[in-house]
């Protein structure tokens, strides 16, 4: 341990069960010294274990819906009270798509869901940022963190209206990041990492197949959620004050690539049992 978090104290959304990015950045930051509060939906704590999170950093739970001004507005101002005062950093870990849950192709998308996914996935983070701005609730070189993917920026295939949230979002730090970084010194970024086997993305259709492909076209291979934790202590630290409104990939490599060596022989093997080409839309 590096202590880089020593005195520092932070808000985290999204942990629900072990396999959640935001538990695994819950427990490094803990670990690094910060102070924490823990957040989700009353929805989600009643079925997850973030309890069990929460006496393993000791930290409390303070339920809010992201989407929800009056909700942040209390959780903001529970956690500074925790606190006696402003704090260092934010996680936002929020997303979800009823489209992508219910096999909806892009085309074919169910406008009211698009909302939602618009609302909770890519709106909350602008929500949380305005809140916290409102009520001056984060140091001067604070640091706040959104999760965001590569589907942001390539077509891939199922990621559905999610990538449309995930543009949002990013957009969102840029906007947002100008403001509070000439106003408040404070950095927002977002981190774009590899396909990671969580509650969420174990529900999502092919992640199999996605992970070995992105794993074998980075030349470092996927990131785990362990190494996803280690990179966001480095952005909530004093280490990297100068770097704001970026999406950061966090991905071994693979937004970088064309094709590797690895994917173009598993490629050329599956010409000599080829695809039929309606499986091929």
């Amino acid at each position: 341990m590096y202590n880089l978090l020593k005195g520092k104290k932070g808000l985290i959304f999204g942990a629900l069960n072990d396999k959640s990015l935001a538990w695994k950045v819950a427990e490094r930051a803990f670990e690094e010294g910060a102070e924490l509060v823990l957040t989700n939906t009353p929805v989600s704590l009643r079925f997850g274990t973030i309890d069990e999170l929460a006496a393993k950093t000791n930290s409390i739970v303070v339920p809010a819906d992201a989407t929800n001004e009056k909700d942040l507005e209390q959780l903001i101002q529970k956690t500074m009270e925790h606190f006696g005062g402003k704090f260092d950093f934010i996680l936002h870990s929020v997303a979800m798509s009823m489209n992508v849950r219910k096999g909806l192709k892009y085309d074919e998308v169910n406008y009211a869901y698009l909302q939602k996914t618009i609302d909770i996935s890519a709106v909350s983070f602008h929500k949380v940022l305005q809140t916290a701005k409102k009520l001056d609730a984060i140091n001067e070189w604070g640091s706040v963190i959104a999760l965001s993917y590569v589907a942001a920026q390539r077509t891939l295939y199922g990621y559905n209206d999610m990538a449309d949230a995930k543009a949002m979002l990013e957009s969102i730090a840029r906007s947002f990041g100008y403001i509070y970084g000439r106003e408040k010194k404070i950095r927002v970024n977002t981190i774009s990492q590899s396909p990671t086997l969580t509650t969420a993305g174990s529900g999502v259709k092919g992640i199999d197949g996605l992970m070995d492909f992105t794993d074998r076209m980075s030349p470092l291979g996927n990131a785990s959620a362990d190494e996803f934790a280690d990179y966001c202590i480095t952005l909530f630290s004093d280490l990297t004050k100068k770097v704001t409104m970026q999406n950061l990939f966090h991905d071994g490599g693979f937004s970088s690539m064309g094709m590797s060596l690895r994917a173009m022989n598993q490629y050329n093997q599956s010409l000599d049992n080829p695809i039929p080409a309606e499986d091929l839309i």
